[in-house]
């Protein structure tokens, strides 16, 4: 899910991201996402598996895949 509702100049999207179980896995997740370039936040939530990030513009997802692959875990995709 994109949505441009939010301020003008970001995008917030939420993924899907399995394997995730603690609040070290979200941490992870977490670090690995806002050293994209443009990213300025990222919320990752273990339990529902879904991470949401705040970005400049849209990000290309095969950056988004590679970042949670780095981290250990799996992108399912937008939720």
């Amino acid at each position: 899910m994109t949505d441009r509702t939010g301020t003008p100049d970001t995008v917030t999207t939420v993924y899907k991201v399995s394997g995730m179980s603690c609040g070290h896995c979200e941490g992870s997740v977490s670090a690995e996402l806002s050293e994209l370039p443009g990213v300025s936040s990222v919320k990752a939530v273990a339990s529902s598996g879904e991470v949401t990030v705040v970005s400049a513009a849209p990000l290309d997802e095969e950056a988004v895949r590679a970042a949670v692959d780095e981290a250990g875990f799996e992108l399912v995709g937008t939720a």
